[in-house]
Formats: C-alpha cells, structure tokens, sequence
C-alpha cells in the first residue's frame, strides 16, 4: 500500500470518527424527528471539506516548519564547515606569524650582535683615532721643539755668517797688502835675475843696498868672480823659496776666502758650522726623521713592487691535503669538533691559500657563547677587499694587507700572536708584510668554542652571510699553541713540512658541509 493510500484511509477514519460523534448525540435525543439520509451525508461532506482545509493548511504548516528546519541544518552545517575553514586558515596564519616572529626575533638578535660589534668597533677605531691623535699632537710637539732648534740653530749661522763677513774685509786688506808685497818681491826678483845676466864687473853698482859689496871691493878680480856669482846665486835662490812660500800662502788664503764666501751663500739652503772642514755629526731629532722617511719610502715601494710568484709548483710538497671552497653559499663550511685543548695565550696560524674571487673571504672563525669573534681572520666582500681583520676577542682587531693574495694563484700565509707583549706578524710568501705590538697583550683565547673555516660565525656554530665566505682552496692549514719563529715559517713555505706540536689540521676536521671536497695532495702541483 502505497503512502497515498495510507493518508487517504487515516482521514477517512479520522472522518468516521467525527460523524459517529456527531450521530450518537443525536440519537440521545428523544421526540427528535430523524433526518433524512443525504442530509447528514451532505453535513459530513462539509465537514469532511472543513477537515480537509484544516488538514492541508496543518500539513502546508508543518511542510514549511519543515522546510525551515532543513534551512536552519543546513545552514548550521554551512556555517560549522565555514567556521572549520576559517579555524584552519586561522591555525595557517597563526603558524606563519610565529615563523615570520622567530624570523624576526632571530634577525633582530643578529642586527643587535652587528649593531654591538658596529659599535665596539667604532669604540675602537674612535680610540685608535684619539691614540693617533696624541701621537700626533706629541710629534708635532717634537717637530715645533725641532723647529725652533733648527731656526736657533739657523739665528747661530747667521751670526756667524755675519762675523764672518766682518772679518771677510779685513782678510780682504790683507790680501791686498799680500799682493802689494808679492808684486814688490817679483820687482826684486827681476832686479836680481838681470843682475845675474850683468857681466860681473858691474856688479857692485847693481847690487842692492842690502847687500854687503866692501869684501869683494877688497880682493883681487879672480877671487872675485866665483865668489860674487855664488853669493847671488845663493840670493837668487832664497828669494826664490820665499816668493813660492808667499805665493803659496797667497793662494791659500784665496781658496779659504773663497769657500768661505760660498758658504755664506748657501747658508739658507744646509747651514753648517764655518769654522771648521769637519762634517758636524747629526742630531738625534733629525736621525729619528730621517730613519723614518727612509722606512716609509722602503714601504711605498714594497706597495708598489708587483707581487712575486711563489716556488714552481712541483718544488712545494708535504702539504698534506686540501679543503675546495666552490661557491660563496652559507652551506660550505669546515667544522672542528674538539677545538682548542686549552686557552691560547699564544698561537700561529699557516695555510696555503689559492683564490680568483676579489676579496679573500674568512678564512678562519671561533666563538664561544659569550662573543662569537673570540679568534677571526675575517675577509668580506666591501671596501677595503684588499684587507683583511685579525680579530682577537672583539672588538680589538689589525687589518692586514693581502692584496698580493688575490691574483689566482698559490701563496704561503701565516699569522703569527703572541699575548706577552701584544705582538702579531704577519708573512705572505716568507715575507713580513705587517707587523705590531700592543694587540691584545695578556689575553688569552679561550677553549670550548666552535672553530669554523670558510665562513664567519654570527652565533654559535651559524648566523653565516655568503659576502663572507670563502671561495678558493686551502692547502696545508695548521694551527700551532706558540709563536712560529722566522725559520720555521720560511721552512713550512718552501716545503719542508709542519714545524713540531700543531695543535689542529686539516686531519681534524670533523665535517665538510655543502659543497666542500677535501683532496689529498702531497705537492702543490696536485693541488689543483
């Protein structure tokens, strides 16, 4: 039976019930005359046409309560989908803000640790300026104290120069007094060279009066003769011997007044002392300039020499291997696991190094909780690309010159620090390009840090920048607890192997990140 059926056989009882109800009242009633047939049909008719409109108007009723309850469950499950979607999308959101913060937070500690270093070495550089500066003002101290020495020194000359001319006319008198006299003794001399060219009869009238003639006036002709041509050959020669000594001082004379005269000319120019030939020795405030000039011009030209080449490669051997920095990405990296047994109070750090980048990178990077610059060579790519830091607890730090490294081909270098008087040295092929004092002096570099090659540390073991990294090959690295000496040094760059007691090689590294490839090559000349 279908749902049709049903419906039409329940109104149908439900109509019978009602006319029974209606009839039994009825019929209760006595004397009541009964009612024709289709009377009480057509009034259940009506009444079947009332229960009819009630029921359709109750079943529109319930078909739209219905409906509007079916509108609410589905807009009820509209809404929990909607408020699903808008929980999940919210938790999205919620999982991005907190990345975007720890992003935030972790680019915010690293802008406040630069910051820090920015300013610790702007700290620095402020004392080193205001160091300089005093030096500055106690040298030009020295050079004023220098210049009024020299314009005293100067005044002196002078004064000198002005006795000196004083004295030049009286020398000059003389002089003349000297030629009078050399004239009136050459009018002599001829005198007596034509009283020897006489014949001797007529000498006694030529002889001057000076001369004693009475004992040749007394002795016969023959005795005469020799003995008057010897006596004036005898003058003859005497008065000769004085006219070249006169002569002779005359010339002397003229020679002093004329070096003389020349120095007072040039006394403006180089004043010197007149009255003596000795060179006066030179004062110690001009030695130290003199030596520091001749030191400055040595350094000018080392700058300007043209780097040399080191050995051939095939003579350079005992390396041992080699570290491939490709790229300047943040993965490539070498890690020590054990870095330093101990603090350092001294260190030496060698390597061969072969870059074609323009800058030469960080080769070296320790730090420790505390500071994350305890121990770096640090290089980057920004002015000045031909330098690098030697960082010994931050913010203290020298800059060495490696300009000469960044030509593509294999160099020696070593890094050389001392705590006992603060002295560091720096060597690029067996040559000290830089070296000072007062770095650092009884510091000591503690152990229990992470030790990283190729990339500098901003945090712990991370916080990398690819415009620090280094990009090239690293051949031979080691690290000594003391200070290497010259030999030494000189011996590791000709081939001779590791000096005694290396602390850390290449040996002990404990992870090649990235890129990096270690190779072994016992020459250079595998290297490659």
């Amino acid at each position: 039976m279908g749902a049709g059926a049903q419906r039409d056989l329940l109104i149908a009882l439900v109509l019978a019930g009602v006319c029974l109800q209606g009839t039994q009242p009825q019929q209760a009633r006595p004397g009541e005359p009964r009612k024709p047939f289709f009377e009480r049909f057509r009034r259940l008719e009506e009444q079947f046409r009332r229960f009819q409109e009630i029921t359709l108007v109750r079943l529109q009723e319930i078909a739209a309560n219905y409906n509007v309850s079916y509108n609410i469950d589905a807009g009820f499950r509209r809404l929990e989908e909607r408020h699903e979607a808008l929980e999940s999308a919210a938790n999205a959101t919620h999982a991005a803000l907190d990345e975007e913060l720890r992003q935030l937070k972790s680019g915010a500690k690293k802008l406040q640790n630069k910051t820090k270093k920015a300013a610790l070495r702007v700290q620095a550089l402020e004392d080193t300026w205001q160091e300089r500066e005093r030096q500055g003002v106690a040298e030009r101290g020295a050079q004023e104290a220098l210049l009024s020495n020299l314009t005293q020194e100067i005044a002196r000359q002078q004064e000198d120069t002005r006795a000196l001319q004083a004295g030049q006319g009286s020398l000059r008198k003389v002089l003349e007094s000297l030629q009078d006299a050399l004239k009136n003794q050459g009018a002599k001399l001829a005198e007596l060279e034509q009283l020897a060219k006489t014949p001797p009869e007529h000498n006694e009238v030529l002889l001057p009066s000076g001369l004693a003639a009475a004992p040749l006036l007394n002795r016969s002709p023959t005795e005469k003769e020799p003995e008057a041509a010897a006596g004036q050959s005898l003058t003859l020669k005497k008065l000769r011997t004085k006219h070249r000594q006169r002569k002779k001082l005359l010339q002397q004379e003229n020679r002093s007044l004329g070096a003389q005269a020349q120095n007072a000319s040039l006394l403006g120019q180089e004043p010197a002392p007149p009255e003596t030939e000795e060179e006066a020795p030179p004062r110690p405030e001009l030695q130290g300039l003199r030596q520091e000039r001749l030191l400055m011009d040595k350094a000018s030209e080392e700058e300007r020499e043209v780097p040399k080449a080191p050995h051939p490669p095939g003579t350079i051997c005992n390396v041992g291997a080699m570290l491939v920095f490709p790229n300047a990405s943040t993965e490539n990296f070498a890690a020590f696991g054990p870095s330093f047994p101990t603090g350092l109070l001294e260190l030496s750090l060698c390597s061969w190094v072969r870059t074609s980048a323009r800058y030469l990178g960080t080769i070296l990077s320790y730090a420790t909780e505390d500071n994350d610059n305890k121990l770096v060579l640090h290089g980057r790519d920004a002015a000045p690309r031909n330098a690098v830091h030697f960082v010994i607890g931050d913010p203290a730090f020298r800059e060495l010159p490696v300009g000469r490294l960044l030509d593509g081909r294999w160099h020696h270098l070593c890094v050389i620090w001392s705590s006992i008087q603060g002295r560091y040295w720096f060597y690029v092929d067996r040559r000290l390009v830089s070296m000072g004092s007062r770095f650092r002096k009884g510091y000591e570099v503690p152990a229990g840090g992470s030790l990283v090659l190729g990339q500098e540390q901003d945090t712990l073991g991370g916080g990398f920048e690819p415009s620090e990294a280094f990009v090239g090959r690293l051949a031979g690295w080691a690290l000594w607890d003391r200070a290497l000496s010259p030999g030494e040094v000189s011996g590791l760059a000709i081939g001779n192997g590791l000096p005694r007691g290396p602390i850390l090689s290449l040996a002990n590294a404990t992870k090649l990140s990235g890129a990096v490839r270690k190779v072994s090559c016992s020459c250079l000349e595998h290297c490659l």
